[in-house]
Protein backbone atom coordinates (compact mmCIF):
# COMPACT_ATOMS: atom_id res chain seq x y z
CA UNK A 1 0.00 0.00 0.00
CA UNK A 2 1.31 3.54 -1.48
CA UNK A 3 1.53 6.85 1.20
CA UNK A 4 -1.28 7.92 -1.50
CA UNK A 5 -3.13 5.10 -1.45
CA UNK A 6 -3.20 5.49 3.31
CA UNK A 7 -3.66 9.21 2.50
CA UNK A 8 -6.87 8.46 0.56
CA UNK A 9 -8.37 5.50 2.73
CA UNK A 10 -7.53 8.00 5.78
CA UNK A 11 -9.43 10.76 3.88
CA UNK A 12 -12.08 8.01 3.47
CA UNK A 13 -12.54 7.43 7.18
CA UNK A 14 -15.31 8.57 9.05
CA UNK A 15 -13.02 9.65 11.73
CA UNK A 16 -15.04 10.11 14.68
CA UNK A 17 -15.69 6.64 14.72
CA UNK A 18 -12.29 5.44 13.92
CA UNK A 19 -11.40 1.36 15.10
CA UNK A 20 -7.88 0.62 17.04
CA UNK A 21 -7.28 -3.08 15.89
CA UNK A 22 -4.21 -5.14 16.39
CA UNK A 23 -3.71 -9.72 16.13
CA UNK A 24 -4.49 -11.17 19.55
CA UNK A 25 -1.19 -12.07 20.72
CA UNK A 26 2.27 -9.90 22.04
CA UNK A 27 1.00 -6.99 23.61
CA UNK A 28 -2.72 -6.97 22.65
CA UNK A 29 -4.06 -6.54 25.25
CA UNK A 30 -1.81 -3.30 26.70
CA UNK A 31 -2.99 -1.68 23.02
CA UNK A 32 -6.46 -2.41 23.15
CA UNK A 33 -7.39 -1.35 27.26
CA UNK A 34 -5.48 2.09 25.70
CA UNK A 35 -7.34 2.35 22.64
CA UNK A 36 -10.50 1.95 24.76
CA UNK A 37 -9.24 4.10 27.61
CA UNK A 38 -9.34 6.61 25.02
CA UNK A 39 -12.40 6.67 23.66
CA UNK A 40 -11.53 4.49 20.40
CA UNK A 41 -13.60 1.22 19.38
CA UNK A 42 -11.78 -1.89 19.61
CA UNK A 43 -11.03 -4.67 17.25
CA UNK A 44 -8.72 -7.88 17.82
CA UNK A 45 -7.75 -10.17 15.32
CA UNK A 46 -7.21 -13.46 17.06
CA UNK A 47 -7.18 -17.42 16.37
CA UNK A 48 -10.25 -19.23 17.80
CA UNK A 49 -8.04 -21.23 20.55
CA UNK A 50 -6.80 -17.16 21.78
CA UNK A 51 -10.45 -15.63 21.80
CA UNK A 52 -10.51 -16.52 25.74
CA UNK A 53 -8.01 -13.95 26.45
CA UNK A 54 -9.64 -10.98 25.11
CA UNK A 55 -12.92 -11.79 26.13
CA UNK A 56 -11.80 -12.80 29.41
CA UNK A 57 -10.50 -9.12 30.28
CA UNK A 58 -13.07 -7.34 28.29
CA UNK A 59 -10.83 -4.86 26.16
CA UNK A 60 -11.98 -6.47 22.56
CA UNK A 61 -15.67 -4.76 20.96
CA UNK A 62 -15.01 -6.93 18.40
CA UNK A 63 -13.05 -10.36 17.79
CA UNK A 64 -12.13 -11.25 14.13
CA UNK A 65 -11.21 -14.99 14.28
CA UNK A 66 -9.14 -16.55 11.77
CA UNK A 67 -7.13 -19.67 10.98
CA UNK A 68 -4.01 -18.56 10.18
CA UNK A 69 -2.95 -14.73 10.98
CA UNK A 70 -2.43 -14.44 7.40
CA UNK A 71 -5.67 -14.68 6.44
CA UNK A 72 -6.32 -11.55 7.97
CA UNK A 73 -4.97 -10.45 4.55
CA UNK A 74 -8.02 -11.70 2.36
CA UNK A 75 -9.94 -8.74 0.95
CA UNK A 76 -12.89 -9.86 2.49
CA UNK A 77 -11.13 -8.87 6.30
CA UNK A 78 -9.61 -6.09 4.74
CA UNK A 79 -12.68 -4.57 3.55
CA UNK A 80 -14.22 -5.21 6.69
CA UNK A 81 -11.30 -3.48 8.32
CA UNK A 82 -11.91 -0.50 6.10
CA UNK A 83 -15.28 -0.26 7.06
CA UNK A 84 -14.89 0.36 10.52
CA UNK A 85 -12.14 2.70 10.02
CA UNK A 86 -9.74 0.65 11.34
CA UNK A 87 -6.25 2.06 12.66
CA UNK A 88 -3.54 -1.41 13.08
CA UNK A 89 -1.17 -0.90 15.68
CA UNK A 90 1.80 -3.76 15.06
CA UNK A 91 3.46 -5.45 17.65
CA UNK A 92 5.97 -8.85 17.53
CA UNK A 93 3.53 -10.85 16.25
CA UNK A 94 3.06 -8.94 12.84
CA UNK A 95 6.51 -9.54 11.81
CA UNK A 96 6.24 -13.27 13.27
CA UNK A 97 3.49 -14.61 11.57
CA UNK A 98 3.06 -11.74 8.62
CA UNK A 99 6.71 -11.32 7.93
CA UNK A 100 7.03 -9.25 4.72
CA UNK A 101 3.24 -9.71 3.86
CA UNK A 102 3.15 -6.82 6.31
CA UNK A 103 3.79 -4.59 3.13
CA UNK A 104 0.48 -6.25 1.58
CA UNK A 105 -1.80 -5.08 4.67
CA UNK A 106 -4.09 -2.44 2.66
CA UNK A 107 -5.45 -0.63 5.70
CA UNK A 108 -3.73 2.31 8.16
CA UNK A 109 -0.67 1.42 9.63
CA UNK A 110 -0.12 3.57 13.20
CA UNK A 111 3.81 3.73 13.01
CA UNK A 112 6.35 3.03 9.53
CA UNK A 113 5.67 0.11 8.08
CA UNK A 114 9.42 0.61 6.36
CA UNK A 115 11.28 0.29 9.35
CA UNK A 116 9.52 -3.03 10.56
CA UNK A 117 11.53 -4.49 7.51
CA UNK A 118 14.88 -2.88 8.92
CA UNK A 119 14.11 -4.54 12.12
CA UNK A 120 14.16 -8.31 10.87
CA UNK A 121 16.89 -7.67 8.89
CA UNK A 122 20.42 -7.95 11.18
CA UNK A 123 22.71 -6.10 8.82
CA UNK A 124 20.41 -3.50 8.29
CA UNK A 125 19.80 -3.39 12.07
CA UNK A 126 23.44 -3.44 12.92
CA UNK A 127 24.10 -0.39 10.03
CA UNK A 128 20.98 1.29 11.63
CA UNK A 129 22.60 1.64 15.23
CA UNK A 130 26.33 2.08 13.73
CA UNK A 131 25.07 5.03 12.33
CA UNK A 132 23.32 6.12 15.93
CA UNK A 133 26.90 5.71 17.21
CA UNK A 134 25.15 3.12 19.63
CA UNK A 135 28.18 0.76 21.75
CA UNK A 136 27.58 -2.47 19.56
CA UNK A 137 28.67 -5.69 20.62
CA UNK A 138 31.33 -7.59 18.31
CA UNK A 139 29.65 -9.40 15.27
CA UNK A 140 31.38 -12.89 14.20
CA UNK A 141 30.85 -13.36 10.55
CA UNK A 142 31.59 -16.94 10.37
CA UNK A 143 32.13 -19.86 13.51
CA UNK A 144 36.24 -20.11 12.84
CA UNK A 145 35.78 -16.64 13.59
CA UNK A 146 35.33 -17.59 17.82
CA UNK A 147 37.75 -17.23 20.06
CA UNK A 148 35.74 -15.86 22.73
CA UNK A 149 32.26 -16.36 24.29
CA UNK A 150 29.30 -15.83 21.79
CA UNK A 151 25.69 -15.89 21.26
CA UNK A 152 24.22 -17.44 18.39
CA UNK A 153 20.54 -16.02 17.94
CA UNK A 154 18.18 -16.78 14.41
CA UNK A 155 16.03 -14.07 12.38
CA UNK A 156 12.26 -13.54 13.24
CA UNK A 157 10.53 -12.28 16.35
CA UNK A 158 11.45 -15.98 18.29
CA UNK A 159 11.06 -14.72 21.92
CA UNK A 160 14.60 -16.02 22.50
CA UNK A 161 13.89 -19.47 21.07
CA UNK A 162 16.78 -21.90 20.12
CA UNK A 163 19.55 -18.83 21.10
CA UNK A 164 22.41 -20.06 22.97
CA UNK A 165 26.01 -19.65 24.11
CA UNK A 166 29.19 -21.02 22.76
CA UNK A 167 32.98 -19.80 22.68
CA UNK A 168 35.01 -22.34 19.98
CA UNK A 169 33.59 -23.45 16.72
CA UNK A 170 33.29 -27.15 17.76
CA UNK A 171 30.83 -25.78 20.85
CA UNK A 172 29.26 -24.06 18.29
CA UNK A 173 28.57 -26.27 15.66
CA UNK A 174 27.80 -29.17 18.58
CA UNK A 175 24.87 -27.16 20.05
CA UNK A 176 23.75 -25.98 16.66
CA UNK A 177 23.05 -29.45 15.75
CA UNK A 178 21.36 -29.98 19.23
CA UNK A 179 18.69 -27.00 18.69
CA UNK A 180 17.98 -28.66 15.37
CA UNK A 181 17.11 -31.41 16.59
CA UNK A 182 15.56 -30.48 19.72
CA UNK A 183 13.02 -28.49 17.18
CA UNK A 184 13.92 -25.29 18.40
CA UNK A 185 15.65 -24.43 14.96
CA UNK A 186 15.49 -25.36 11.30
CA UNK A 187 17.41 -25.47 8.64
CA UNK A 188 16.19 -21.74 7.38
CA UNK A 189 17.23 -20.41 10.67
CA UNK A 190 20.76 -22.21 10.64
CA UNK A 191 21.40 -20.05 7.32
CA UNK A 192 20.39 -16.78 8.75
CA UNK A 193 22.41 -17.51 12.11
CA UNK A 194 23.77 -14.53 13.36
CA UNK A 195 26.91 -14.77 15.75
CA UNK A 196 27.71 -12.05 18.38
CA UNK A 197 30.02 -10.99 20.92
CA UNK A 198 28.63 -11.97 24.54
CA UNK A 199 28.50 -8.97 26.82
CA UNK A 200 28.57 -9.74 30.96
CA UNK A 201 25.90 -7.52 32.00
CA UNK A 202 22.72 -6.64 33.31
CA UNK A 203 20.13 -7.00 30.18
CA UNK A 204 17.54 -4.36 30.37
CA UNK A 205 15.48 -2.84 27.88
CA UNK A 206 14.03 0.88 27.50
CA UNK A 207 10.98 1.71 26.01
CA UNK A 208 10.70 4.95 24.02
CA UNK A 209 8.11 6.74 22.20
CA UNK A 210 8.60 9.40 19.16
CA UNK A 211 5.75 11.64 19.10
CA UNK A 212 4.93 13.42 15.97
CA UNK A 213 2.22 15.21 17.53
CA UNK A 214 4.78 16.90 20.05
CA UNK A 215 7.87 16.52 18.00
CA UNK A 216 9.51 14.27 20.92
CA UNK A 217 11.52 11.41 21.83
CA UNK A 218 9.67 10.26 24.93
CA UNK A 219 11.24 6.99 27.46
CA UNK A 220 8.03 5.17 28.81
CA UNK A 221 9.12 2.31 30.62
CA UNK A 222 11.85 -0.28 30.71
CA UNK A 223 11.90 -3.88 31.90
CA UNK A 224 13.95 -7.10 31.99
CA UNK A 225 12.98 -10.33 30.56
CA UNK A 226 12.19 -13.74 32.15
CA UNK A 227 14.04 -16.13 30.26
CA UNK A 228 14.04 -20.02 30.39
CA UNK A 229 16.06 -22.39 30.84
CA UNK A 230 18.25 -19.57 31.34
CA UNK A 231 17.15 -18.02 34.82
CA UNK A 232 15.94 -21.28 35.86
CA UNK A 233 19.48 -23.37 35.76
CA UNK A 234 20.64 -21.18 38.82
CA UNK A 235 18.19 -23.70 41.08
CA UNK A 236 19.79 -26.62 39.75
CA UNK A 237 23.56 -27.54 42.15
CA UNK A 238 26.59 -27.01 39.72
CA UNK A 239 27.46 -30.78 40.21
CA UNK A 240 24.33 -31.49 38.67
CA UNK A 241 24.15 -28.80 35.85
CA UNK A 242 27.56 -30.45 34.92
CA UNK A 243 25.82 -33.91 35.49
CA UNK A 244 22.99 -33.24 32.86
CA UNK A 245 24.89 -31.52 30.30
CA UNK A 246 22.12 -29.08 30.46
CA UNK A 247 22.35 -26.36 27.55
CA UNK A 248 20.22 -23.42 28.58
CA UNK A 249 17.97 -21.55 25.86
CA UNK A 250 16.65 -18.25 26.58
CA UNK A 251 13.02 -18.30 25.17
CA UNK A 252 10.91 -15.45 26.75
CA UNK A 253 8.36 -16.69 29.47
CA UNK A 254 7.75 -13.11 30.83
CA UNK A 255 8.68 -9.67 31.74
CA UNK A 256 9.93 -8.00 34.58
CA UNK A 257 10.07 -4.00 35.65
CA UNK A 258 13.08 -2.60 35.62
CA UNK A 259 14.13 1.13 36.83
CA UNK A 260 17.72 2.73 35.88
CA UNK A 261 20.32 3.54 38.11
CA UNK A 262 19.31 7.66 37.86
CA UNK A 263 22.73 8.55 36.74
CA UNK A 264 22.26 6.15 33.71
CA UNK A 265 19.34 7.83 32.12
CA UNK A 266 20.68 10.36 30.34
CA UNK A 267 22.63 8.80 28.22
CA UNK A 268 19.65 6.35 27.81
CA UNK A 269 17.98 9.25 26.39
CA UNK A 270 20.64 10.48 24.13
CA UNK A 271 20.76 6.82 22.66
CA UNK A 272 16.69 6.93 21.77
CA UNK A 273 17.26 10.54 20.32
CA UNK A 274 20.42 9.71 18.23
CA UNK A 275 18.49 6.37 16.98
CA UNK A 276 15.31 8.29 15.98
CA UNK A 277 17.32 11.15 14.23
CA UNK A 278 19.45 8.27 12.20
CA UNK A 279 15.57 6.78 11.11
CA UNK A 280 14.94 9.73 9.81
CA UNK A 281 17.41 9.59 7.13
CA UNK A 282 16.58 5.35 6.55
CA UNK A 283 13.23 6.13 5.98
CA UNK A 284 11.61 9.38 6.19
CA UNK A 285 9.65 10.33 8.55
CA UNK A 286 11.69 7.94 10.51
CA UNK A 287 10.33 5.78 13.95
CA UNK A 288 6.66 6.77 14.64
CA UNK A 289 5.50 5.61 18.09
CA UNK A 290 6.85 2.85 20.52
CA UNK A 291 10.32 1.88 20.10
CA UNK A 292 12.75 -0.48 22.02
CA UNK A 293 16.32 -0.60 22.45
CA UNK A 294 17.70 -4.35 23.63
CA UNK A 295 20.39 -3.12 25.75
CA UNK A 296 23.36 -4.56 28.48
CA UNK A 297 24.63 -2.36 31.49
CA UNK A 298 28.27 -3.68 32.04
CA UNK A 299 29.58 -3.29 35.83
CA UNK A 300 31.65 -0.07 34.15
CA UNK A 301 28.41 1.33 33.70
CA UNK A 302 29.08 0.80 29.28
CA UNK A 303 25.16 0.50 27.50
CA UNK A 304 26.06 -2.06 24.55
CA UNK A 305 22.94 -2.33 22.37
CA UNK A 306 22.50 -5.50 20.81
CA UNK A 307 18.96 -5.23 18.89
CA UNK A 308 16.48 -2.49 18.26
CA UNK A 309 12.51 -2.86 17.79
CA UNK A 310 10.70 -0.25 15.60
CA UNK A 311 7.37 -1.12 17.14
CA UNK A 312 5.75 -2.10 20.82
CA UNK A 313 7.65 -4.93 22.71
CA UNK A 314 5.83 -7.02 24.84
CA UNK A 315 7.80 -5.94 27.83
CA UNK A 316 6.18 -2.49 28.06
CA UNK A 317 3.22 -5.00 29.29
CA UNK A 318 4.70 -5.04 32.42
CA UNK A 319 3.62 -0.58 32.88
CA UNK A 320 -0.10 -1.16 32.30
CA UNK A 321 -1.31 1.42 34.73
CA UNK A 322 2.48 1.61 36.24
CA UNK A 323 5.40 2.52 34.66
CA UNK A 324 7.33 5.05 36.94
CA UNK A 325 9.01 7.13 33.44
CA UNK A 326 5.75 7.23 32.13
CA UNK A 327 3.76 8.87 35.23
CA UNK A 328 7.06 11.38 36.10
CA UNK A 329 6.07 12.36 32.47
CA UNK A 330 2.19 12.73 32.66
CA UNK A 331 1.27 12.32 36.14
CA UNK A 332 -1.00 9.84 35.23
CA UNK A 333 -0.96 6.16 35.11
CA UNK A 334 0.19 6.25 31.37
CA UNK A 335 1.69 3.17 29.68
CA UNK A 336 2.82 2.31 26.50
CA UNK A 337 -0.89 1.12 24.49
CA UNK A 338 -2.77 4.30 26.29
CA UNK A 339 0.29 6.57 25.04
CA UNK A 340 -0.17 5.28 21.89
CA UNK A 341 -3.99 5.67 21.68
CA UNK A 342 -3.38 9.33 22.25
CA UNK A 343 -1.04 9.93 19.83
CA UNK A 344 -4.03 8.50 17.52
CA UNK A 345 -6.03 10.71 19.18
CA UNK A 346 -4.29 14.01 19.17
CA UNK A 347 -3.30 13.38 15.88
CA UNK A 348 -7.08 13.13 14.28
CA UNK A 349 -8.10 16.03 16.42
CA UNK A 350 -4.89 17.76 14.64
CA UNK A 351 -5.76 16.70 10.92
CA UNK A 352 -2.23 14.70 10.81
CA UNK A 353 -3.49 11.09 10.68
CA UNK A 354 -1.74 10.99 7.20
CA UNK A 355 1.67 11.76 9.30
CA UNK A 356 1.42 9.17 11.99
CA UNK A 357 0.25 6.31 9.75
CA UNK A 358 2.02 4.33 6.74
Amino acid sequence: MTNKDILQTIEQYDQENLTIGTIGSHSALNILKGAKEQGFNTLCICQKDRKITYERFDVADEIMVVDEYADMLSKTNQTKLRQKNTILIPHGSFNAYLGNKVFDINVPIFGNRELLSWETDREKQHKWLKDSEIKLPKVIDKPSQIDNTVIAKFPGAKGGKGYFIANTEESFNQKLQEMKEKGHITEKDIKNVHIQEYIIGVNAYPQYFRSIVNQEVEMIGMDRRYESTVDSIGKIPAKEQLEIELDPTYTVVGNIPVTARESLIPEILRMGDRVVETSNEIAKPGIIGPFCLETVFTENLDIYTFEISARIVAGSNVGIGTSPYAYLKYNENMYMGKRIAKEIKEANQQNLLNKITS
